[in-house]
C-alpha cells in the first residue's frame, strides 16, 4: 500500500497499431516502470493487439487482463457495467500497487478505451495522478507504409470514425483536405460508394492489421463491398493539382 495518496499514478500508454517496433522509448520505459500493466480484453477472452505488443517488453507475470466488453456497441447498460467493473478492478490495483500502466493501441487520447477508464478512476481513487504517453496512430502507420501524404501546406486533416455513419464520412469527403476514416470495415460498401460519389476514390488507400503477419494494404478502388476487418483504416488524400508546394 503506498504511503501517500499522491504516489498513486495511472498512466495510459499508447503502444501503436500493432507493430511492436512502433512503441516509443518513453512508452517502453513507462510500461517497465509501472508495478502493473493492465491490458484491455474483449469479453470473448482473446488476446488483443495491446496485450500482444506489451508482451514484447514486459514479463507476463506483470500483465493483468481486464475485460472491457470492447465488442459491445448496442447495449449501453451492458457496456457501462463492463466499464464500471473494469474501473473497479483497476482502482483495486492502484490502491494495492500504487503505479498502474494501461496499454492501449494507437494513442490514449485518440478514440481510446483509456478515456473511459480515467474518468471512472477519478471518481473511485481520490488524488490519483493520471498521465498519458502518446503513441503512433494507425493513420500515421498507414501513411508510412502506403506512401500517402497526410497533409501539405495549409491543408486540413479530418479524422472520422465511420461508426458515426457513412453520411458523416461523405460530408468530410465533400470538404477540403485529407480525410482519414477509422473503424470502417463493416461499412466498406458504403465507404466505397461515398468515395466514388465525391470523386475521391482514385488516390485513396486502406489498410488493416498494420505491422502484423496478416497485414493488408490496398487501393480503395479495389473495394468490392465485402466486409473488412473492423479496425480497417482509410486515407483519402487531399486533391493536389498545384504542383510542389502548391498548398503553401
Amino acid at each position: 500500500m503506498p504511503d501517500v495518496m499522491s504516489s498513486i499514478r495511472l498512466v495510459g500508454v499508447g503502444v501503436g497499431p500493432g507493430d511492436p517496433e512502433l512503441v516509443t522509448v518513453k512508452g517502453v520505459n513507462a510500461l517497465r516502470a509501472a508495478e502493473v500493466v493492465v491490458v484491455p480484453v474483449m469479453d470473448t477472452g482473446e488476446r488483443g493487439r495491446a496485450e500482444a505488443t506489451v508482451l514484447h517488453y514486459v514479463e507476463p507475470e506483470k500483465v493483468v487482463r481486464v475485460v472491457f466488453a470492447l465488442n459491445e456497441r448496442s447495449d449501453r447498460a451492458r457496456r457501462e457495467a463492463a466499464w464500471d467493473a473494469a474501473g473497479g478492478r483497476v482502482a483495486e490495483l492502484l490502491k494495492e500497487r500504487g503505479s498502474v500502466a494501461f496499454a492501449t493501441i494507437g494513442d490514449p487520447n485518440v478514440y481510446s478505451t483509456f478515456t473511459y477508464l480515467a474518468q471512472t478512476i477519478a471518481g473511485l481513487v481520490p488524488g490519483v495522478v493520471v498521465e498519458t504517453v502518446p503513441g503512433i496512430t494507425a493513420m500515421q502507420d498507414l501513411a508510412a507504409r502506403s506512401g500517402a501524404v497526410l497533409t501539405e501546406g495549409t491543408e486540413p486533416l479530418t479524422l472520422v470514425p465511420v461508426t458515426a455513419g457513412s453520411a458523416v464520412l461523405k460530408e468530410a469527403l465533400d470538404g477540403p483536405g485529407t480525410v482519414v476514416a477509422y473503424k470502417f470495415g463493416r461499412q466498406a460498401a458504403e465507404v466505397a460508394e461515398a468515395l466514388r460519389e465525391t470523386g475521391r476514390i482514385g488516390d485513396a488507400v486502406w489498410g488493416s492489421a498494420l505491422g502484423l503477419p496478416e497485414e493488408s494494404i490496398r487501393p480503395a478502388a479495389e473495394l468490392d463491398g465485402a466486409a473488412l476487418p473492423y479496425l480497417s483504416t482509410l486515407i483519402a488524400p487531399a486533391r493536389r493539382d498545384g504542383g510542389r508546394g502548391g498548398k503553401l
